[in-house]
């Protein structure tokens, strides 16, 4: 199941405001994340947002190279966020903010990303308790 699909993304705007306005947050540099469990009625576990800053990437194709590496790390990095929530039968709505100010190698992001989506799991059990 490593596919990265539209219902995945979050592009619910009431959605957004809500998870800006509730959410938690923790840091795993270079991300700041900012999740919120929810109710919404979407067919996965989890709806992710990535954002990359304009601040910190004045070209657009800079923003777009970081979000692609992104995406195609947390699709293949999934599936352990995905089993944890379905046990449970939680979904999440979570961002990613990326905030380094400079590109991050595609190994070093992945790592980082295997680490945020654990500590994503811990956070969200530590909430539910």
């Amino acid at each position: 199941m490593q596919t990265f699909k539209k219902e995945e993304r979050l592009c619910n705007k009431s959605a957004i405001d809500q998870l800006f306005k509730k959410g938690k947050h923790f840091f795993v540099h270079p991300f700041k994340v900012i999740w919120l469990e929810s109710d919404q009625d979407s067919t996965y576990p989890a709806q992710i947002m990535i954002s990359v800053s304009k601040r910190n990437f004045k070209k657009a194709v800079d923003r777009n190279y970081i979000k692609r590496i992104i995406r195609e790390t947390y699709r293949k990095n999934k599936q352990f966020l995905y089993e944890t929530l379905e046990t449970k039968h939680k979904k999440l709505t979570f961002t990613l903010i990326y905030t380094a100010k400079e590109v991050i190698a595609y190994d070093e992001l992945d790592r980082r990303m295997i680490q945020l989506l654990n500590q994503l799991i811990s956070e969200h059990e530590k909430d539910t308790k």
